[in-house]
């Protein structure tokens, strides 16, 4: 068997497990052995192709890691909209209490709401921001 079949083997057998676990990184060593396999099919040495399989593959996990750091995080459960349905809702606070709390009814129910430190809370509407344990963070609209 030519080296360059073992090669493209190893790279669709990387694809394969890839879109098993859903391990991206496997998918960028998977363009190092693809890249092996030109290179076997150039006629270059087994040292060099297996040189060719760690460089390629190694720079493409760190390329991914950097474009990966660049982007900017979800936010904590509790924060974000996409798993707590509460956050962006907006409620109506009348006054808050000497304690930094205020009553708030939302969704049929008694809630505590709070502000954020540093933040003089004044009556009228808030978007909730988060749920802090069963407290609802509340910033002024």
């Amino acid at each position: 068997m030519p080296e360059s079949s073992v090669w493209w083997l190893l790279a669709g057998v990387a694809v394969a497990v890839e879109l098993v676990t859903g391990t991206f990184y496997l998918l960028m060593l998977a363009i190092g052995l693809a890249a092996a396999a030109l290179a076997a099919h150039l006629g270059l040495s087994t040292a060099l192709q297996i040189s060719i399989a760690a460089g390629v593959g190694g720079c493409a996990v760190l390329a991914w890691r950097a474009v990966q750091r660049r982007q900017p995080g979800e936010p904590a459960a509790q924060a974000n909209a996409n798993v707590n349905l509460d956050v962006g809702a907006t409620v109506q606070i009348s006054r808050w209490n000497p304690d930094g709390t205020a009553d708030v009814q939302y969704r049929g129910a008694h809630w505590v709401a709070i502000h954020r430190n540093g933040v003089n809370p004044g009556a009228g509407a808030h978007r909730i921001a988060e749920l802090v344990g069963n407290r609802l963070l509340v910033d002024k609209i």
